[in-house]
């Protein structure tokens, strides 16, 4: 049965089937293939897949992100930014990175992101001279923060697929999303200094006191979100109906900048966004317990063990794996299908959940900005007006200065871990 139905999914991607529907398929073909199940199987289990609490904060974390791009809170935070970064040459780059890393505290969302930061500093940047494929790889990679620094839906669904906290993960996702914002800031700073780009930066932005008067409302949000789960005011799924009720309002009764109209729209957005993902986590669902049924993770387990010999290897084989994996399938249908089966065998060699999860996340985010199914790049593409094959090129330094930082994160636990044991210990 495994094989049947690894076989029939990468067939129905080599045909290009939506992801959830091709592992749909595939689920249904194992099952037939085995004959001593019904159908009946699949409509329970995916159920099940979905029948698990901290999934309630998916909906509320993507309508929350499109509350603030609706509602005048992301161009805010852009202002913030520029004015703190973007008085240099190559400010106005840098502050593409410190939005995204702003915004990312409160969306948990790398699409959420690429639109609602793009949709303002792509068009700036180009005004300012960047060259338009460098400035939507920047976006691009920027945007995968939004996954990696907290609150992150894919570090929700590693915590529902392994029974890991979803606090601890929260928490130790903070180091290594400020590692790759501070590796991506420096980067950028030393492309535009070599290139002389951004040499008029500083026009037309803000001082830091105006821009923190106009924007400290929106600087709140990620501050009341964190610093609630953290606190142990409420839990991260609470804090996701409370960044909802926070934008609603600010965004209706404070800026006045979203309309009934408006809110329409993003309920709308934020439906089909939502549906996407559950309907992806479901059918993953399935899979994870057919897979499971026939002792998959069990043999994988045997098997990674025989070949690794030291969480070093172990750590190098499952990298290489995870990028090669996030190329071609969803993010989130990869944590839910790959976790379950990676995590025990983490365990053997000793390696910590929150740290093995940080991990899986910050590698499959590569896959987002990576040829040819990165949703970022897609995102980007939409926002820019370009082409994909034109963001190839310069988005390979962008890969290599995360594929450095994930290498740091992966043998460096501290930068995981510090904030973890700070908080939990």
């Amino acid at each position: 049965m495994p094989q049947i139905m690894l076989l029939s999914m990468l067939l129905f991607f080599v045909l290009t089937v939506p992801v959830a529907i091709a592992v749909g398929l595939a689920n249904m073909a194992g099952v037939a293939w085995e004959g001593r199940m019904t159908f009946l199987v699949i409509a329970q289990q995916l159920y099940a897949a979905l029948d698990k609490y901290p999934l309630v904060a998916v909906p509320f974390f993507i309508l929350a992100g499109n509350l603030m791009e609706a509602g005048g809170i992301s161009s805010r935070m852009v202002e913030f930014a520029k004015s703190v970064v973007g008085g240099f040459q190559g400010g106005l780059a840098c502050s593409c990175v410190l939005t995204c890393m702003i915004f990312a505290a409160v969306a948990g969302s790398s699409v959420a992101t690429t639109f609602a930061v793009g949709a303002i500093l792509i068009p700036a940047m180009v005004r300012h001279g960047y060259p338009r494929p460098f400035a939507a790889s920047l976006q691009a990679s920027a945007a995968e923060l939004g996954v990696i620094i907290p609150p992150s839906i894919p570090m929700i669904l590693f915590a529902v697929s392994t029974d890991t906290s979803v606090g601890e993960l929260f928490v130790a996702g903070l180091g290594p999303g400020l590692l790759i914002g501070g590796a991506l800031m420096l980067y950028v700073w030393l492309y535009a200094r070599r290139h002389g780009l951004g040499l008029q930066d500083g026009q037309g932005r803000l001082r830091l006191w105006p821009a923190l008067r106009q924007a400290w409302l929106a600087l709140l949000m990620p501050v009341i979100i964190l610093g609630g789960i953290y606190g142990g005011v409420f839990t991260p799924t609470e804090a996701s109906a409370v960044a909802v009720v926070y934008a609603l309002f600010i965004g209706l009764f404070v800026y006045r900048t979203l309309s009934l109209r408006d809110l329409s729209k993003v309920l709308h957005r934020s439906v089909v966004s939502t549906a996407v993902i559950m309907f992806i986590i479901a059918n993953a669902g399935v899979f994870g317990f057919l897979l499971n049924r026939a002792g998959i993770p069990a043999a994988l387990g045997a098997w990674l063990g025989e070949i690794f010999t030291s969480p070093m290897t172990f750590l190098l084989g499952v990298n290489a794996a995870l990028f090669f994996i996030g190329m071609f399938i969803e993010t989130s249908a990869s944590i839910v299908v790959l976790a379950p089966l990676l995590l025990p065998v983490a365990l053997h060699f000793g390696i910590d959940p929150a740290h093995f999860g940080v991990i899986m996340v910050v590698n499959l985010a590569l896959g987002m900005v990576t040829p040819p199914f990165g949703v970022n790049l897609f995102a980007a593409c939409a926002v820019a007006g370009i082409s994909l094959e034109k963001l190839v090129r310069p988005l390979l330094p962008f890969v290599l200065v995360v594929m450095a930082c994930l290498m740091v994160i992966s043998y460096v636990p501290e930068v995981s871990l510090w904030a973890r044991d700070l908080v939990y210990r």
